[in-house]
């Protein structure tokens, strides 16, 4: 739905007693949110920690890039969650919108989490490629390779998300309004269509494909193995 400024400010006039009891569940929500991403931050750098310690991180770089990027989400969702703790936080000027493009928004926690699918999607390629299609696997997936889909991991998920959030998220009436600005009606619907069609179906065709293709291969070598 196409907003504008004038909409929001008649959006944001309702009853007081709605308003607060929004506020808290707001509160409730964001609390749990903020002990999920703790957590789970604390954990990814446990991970991180391990593999780092045992000197894996090179041999299993995409692994290590995952646990990277879910720490990453994990620890910028913490900031823009504890920044969203004060709802009556006014913004305006310069600081205001910044702190609305950077932090409100979740933009540096956004990039991550796709950058992690896309991660996701790079590992299952890759086992199975290994598994698959050893022979060819030996001979042409090189180190530089896995180092480049770990780069592009990083990039694409800083351009879709700071080219998502940027030209769709504004201040009005002195708060954060995130991805509500679209062109129109017809941009919203493509944009959605474009985002589910690529990080939702097209990663889990891939998951379907690739790990169905492995439980194959596994129960034919077993067949072969059992005579």
């Amino acid at each position: 739905m196409t907003t504008d400024p004038i909409e929001v400010i008649n959006q944001t006039t309702g009853s007081s007693m709605t308003s607060s009891s929004s506020r808290g569940v707001r509160f409730y929500f964001l609390c749990a949110a903020l002990a999920t991403a703790v957590v789970g931050a604390a954990a990814n750098a446990l991970v991180l920690y391990a593999l780092v310690a045992s000197k894996q991180h090179r041999k299993h770089a995409l692994i290590f890039n995952q646990n990277l990027l879910d720490f990453a989400n994990c620890f910028f969702l913490v900031i823009s969650n504890v920044a969203k703790l004060d709802g009556q936080i006014y913004l305006s000027g310069t600081l205001g919108y910044w702190v609305c493009m950077l932090v409100l928004s979740e933009l540096f926690a956004w990039a991550p989490f796709i950058g992690s699918i896309i991660n996701l999607a790079a590992i299952t390629v890759e086992r199975y490629l290994k598994i698959v299609h050893a022979v060819w696997a030996k001979q042409k997936l090189r180190k530089w390779v896995i180092y480049v889909a770990v780069s592009l991991a990083w990039i694409t998920g800083f351009v879709v998300a700071v080219a998502s959030s940027f030209p769709t998220t504004r201040i009005a009436t002195g708060k954060c309004y995130i991805m509500v600005f679209f062109s129109s009606e017809a941009a919203q619907l493509g944009y959605w269509i474009w985002y589910v069609l690529s990080f939702y179906f097209a990663i889990l065709f891939i998951f379907i494909f690739c790990y169905g293709r492995i439980l194959m291969e596994i129960l034919l070598q077993q067949a072969i193995t059992n005579g």
